[in-house]
């Protein structure tokens, strides 16, 4: 034999509760008839919107990075160049000093060595072969 289905007894549904609802805002409530005749009664759920997504800036972050590293490399090869600039300044300034000095230096030398040998007001006094007589040198 086949067994009937019992009938369900009608649901006991308890009245909601009051809910306060800020002015402007008052949700719609949605009645849902259910095959069996029974009404249901709630307020509508909205979906849930999703998050808009940032937008996207127009330059990839790739080529931003490509291109601030292209603008770093630039200015460190520029530096280099002004630091090497620099050096050879410097090592062209060092060898004009040393160059100076060198003429200098040996003009007095020159002066030292093509000026006429003489007594001229001072004494020429050569101490291993001097012979110390009444305060004068001979030799």
């Amino acid at each position: 034999m086949r067994r009937r289905a019992r009938k369900l007894p009608p649901a006991v549904m308890a009245p909601a509760p009051m809910v306060a609802v800020q002015p402007g805002a008052v949700p719609s409530v949605a009645s849902i008839v259910l095959p069996d005749g029974r009404v249901v009664t709630g307020y509508a759920i909205n979906p849930a919107q999703p998050e808009p997504l940032a937008a996207k800036p127009p330059v990839s972050r790739a080529a931003v990075n490509v291109a601030l590293g292209g603008v770093g490399f630039l200015a460190v090869c520029g530096g280099l160049l002004l630091l090497t600039t620099f050096i050879t300044a410097l090592t062209a300034l060092i060898t004009q000093l040393i160059t100076l000095a060198a003429v200098i230096f040996g003009g007095w030398i020159a002066v030292q060595v093509f000026r006429p040998h003489g007594h001229h007001g001072g004494t020429t006094v050569n101490i291993r072969k001097a012979i110390f007589k009444r305060n004068h040198f001979h030799g």
